[in-house]
């Protein structure tokens, strides 16, 4: 399943996550793939609180257990982290899809 990966720190705690981040990355779990990884430069979203840096990443993963063992060390470095599925929709077959799931 793929997920858009939110991630968000303090600025004064980017050093922590980068360093508990590299080590993830280092050894990464079986069934987790890393697609992209993106750095925010901007406002991601309203009410973001000043001097909080997001990344958005694209993954694959084949379990929640790479998809925990992946957040956690870097959670607890001091990330906020937010694992959202999303669905591969083809890009000529959006309207017949949409029919499809509404059922």
């Amino acid at each position: 399943m793929r997920y858009l990966r939110f991630s968000m720190m303090d600025a004064a705690d980017v050093a922590k996550v980068a360093q508990a981040n590299d080590k993830v990355m280092a050894n990464l779990p079986q069934g987790y793939k890393v697609l992209s990884i993106n750095a925010c430069m901007g406002i991601a979203f309203p009410g973001q609180p000043a001097n909080t840096i997001v990344s958005v990443s694209i993954v694959e993963t084949e379990g929640a257990e790479a998809l925990a063992a992946t957040s956690y060390p870097t959670m607890l470095a001091g990330a906020t982290i937010w694992n959202v599925p999303v669905m591969d929709v083809p890009i000529s077959g959006v309207a017949e899809t949409e029919k499809r799931l509404r059922g």
